[in-house]
């Protein structure tokens, strides 16, 4: 006899492990919503803090869309030609294939959700890097 499972739809942060997403630096994701967390198909959800002076160093997702939203501290984001500084409640987009740089500045970290569409999962097929001097 099998056990019926229930379809999960709520996440706690705490109960989400965190990982260090590949070419970034002094960031520790959490993925909240995400296919292995509540099933999601086409959207997912992170948690991210990045210490200061840390971030994403050049890189695009080809195949998919991402946002981030500013919870606190301070970053600028780079894409497309463009440069701004975020703080709470802004937000930035990278569209599909478009290089962009995340970085921390000041002194406190950021918390920042990110938004990505189809769900990246770190899949390196979904990621060009451009090599950075001094970085794997």
């Amino acid at each position: 006899m099998s056990e019926t499972v229930q379809q999960r739809y709520f996440v706690r942060v705490e109960d989400v492990p965190g990982y260090s997403p590949a070419n970034h630096t002094g960031t520790v994701n959490r993925r909240l919503i995400a296919p292995e967390t509540v099933g999601a198909t086409s959207m997912e959800v992170l948690l991210g803090t990045i210490e200061p002076g840390q971030g994403a160093m050049p890189h695009a997702h080809p195949g998919m869309e991402q946002a981030c939203y500013i919870l606190s501290g301070r970053a600028r984001a780079e894409v497309g030609g463009q440069s701004r500084d975020l703080g709470p409640g802004e937000m930035c987009f990278f569209p599909k294939g478009q290089e962009h740089i995340f970085t921390v500045l000041g002194d406190e970290p950021v918390q920042v959700l990110v938004i990505y569409s189809p769900p990246y999962g770190e899949d390196p097929s979904k990621v060009v890097r451009r090599a950075v001097e001094g970085h794997p």
